[in-house]
């Protein structure tokens, strides 16, 4: 069992679970009824996604300490009570059954799924 880490919209893995979009904003031009079947996702939880004001930060951040500013912003987001006690869930979680948490972005290095990933990894979340 364990958490997968994915690009919206890509083709699902084999044994991938439940796919949650951690995003702001549902897929542009998808119908809902296509989200899941256009393996976009199956459940949105905009909960973990960063705020509009950060997310805007990692959009434009294009310097090295461009990008340190969101990635500050964006944790100290994610330590907040709701946020943090979804992620240490959703670790938990990832112990008994096997799902993925995604974004839209290209470059998960350049994404909010990057720091997402070590937040779950420091709460003891198994990956695939």
């Amino acid at each position: 069992m364990a958490v997968r880490i994915v690009r919206l919209g890509t083709p699902r893995a084999r044994n991938e679970g439940l796919r949650i979009g951690t995003v702001r904003r549902p897929p542009r031009g998808v119908p809902k009824t296509k989200f899941a079947s256009d393996d976009w996702y199956d459940v949105w939880f905009p909960n973990l996604a960063p705020s509009l004001e950060t997310m805007k930060l990692g959009l434009t951040a294009e310097t090295p300490a461009q990008w340190q500013a969101f990635t500050r912003k964006y944790r100290a987001e994610m330590a907040a009570p709701e946020h943090a006690h979804a992620i240490a869930l959703l670790a938990a979680l990832s112990q008994h059954s096997n799902f993925s948490v995604g974004c839209y972005c290209e470059d998960e290095s350049r994404c909010h799924r990057s720091i997402l990933r070590e937040l779950l990894a420091a709460q003891g979340a198994t990956f695939a």
